[in-house]
């Protein structure tokens, strides 16, 4: 067997009195698609956030690549260049150009040349089919395209992993597609991808694994197939049974 890209142990957090994550114990293959679902408030952005230390643990610990990134006297930033993460609402600089966005990261935190950033920007936009936006401003573009362009910026960092927190709740519906058809590009390509989102035809489609949480902690995971249709747990099978694109995955 094979060391885990990513594992998480144990994973606790707490906001005052509300306990958020309850224990959260789960590996992650690379290349492997993990889609996590469940009702909200449940948990599943507080945990993608403890993943790439955005939010920091109460308890439990994190490795990337078998080191622990939770360790005293870890560089956060150099953690963080490993990890991708792609939020509901784009964060975007709104003055820079879409491909300013991209060049910005490469420039301040990696340290390439001008020459370099500009090349690899413009394979990166290309590689999420924008191209033709290079010197359109965020408020030129649709949502679909923010994303995509969002998407394109953590890609030019070179990640091990991408955490996708619910990048289409944001979007109008028939805008939805063109992010979805890139986040299968990556899959395809072996990125290993964490995915928090209700597209269930998605999930069905393209993860290797579902994990369905509540209250905290992980109820259910399984593949695809026997999570959506097949379900052991009566609570899983209600939630499923909410989402409104489940007939597309009967």
């Amino acid at each position: 067997m094979t060391e885990p890209i990513l594992r998480l142990e144990n994973i606790h957090k707490t906001y005052g009195a509300n306990e958020i994550l309850k224990g959260v114990t789960v590996d992650c293959e690379e290349g492997e698609v993990v889609v996590i679902i469940g009702p909200s408030g449940t948990g599943k952005s507080t945990l993608l956030r403890c993943i790439n230390l955005l939010t920091w643990p109460d308890k439990g610990n994190v490795w990337l690549d078998g080191k622990e990134i939770t360790a005293p006297n870890v560089d956060l930033n150099k953690v963080r260049q490993h990890i991708g993460m792609l939020f509901q609402d784009f964060n975007l600089f709104n003055h820079l150009t879409a491909i300013e966005n991209i060049k910005i990261g490469l420039t301040k935190v990696l340290g390439l040349s001008r020459e370099e950033a500009q090349e690899r920007a413009i394979q990166e936009l290309a590689h999420v089919g924008l191209e033709d936006k290079h010197d359109h401003y965020p408020g030129q573009l649709s949502g679909g395209q923010k994303q995509r362009v969002a998407i394109a910026r953590s890609l030019a960092m070179r990640p091990r992993v991408m955490l996708f927190d619910e990048p289409t709740s944001a979007l109008d519906p028939e805008l939805i597609g063109e992010v979805l058809e890139v986040m299968k590009l990556l899959a395809e390509e072996g990125m290993t991808m964490i995915v928090v989102t209700h597209e269930m035809g998605f999930a069905r489609d393209v993860a290797d694994r579902i994990i369905f949480m509540e209250s905290g902690v992980i109820v259910e995971q399984g593949p695809p197939a026997e999570v959506i249709h097949n379900p052991k747990y009566e609570r899983t099978a209600r939630f499923l049974g909410r989402i409104n694109d489940i007939h597309s995955v009967e």
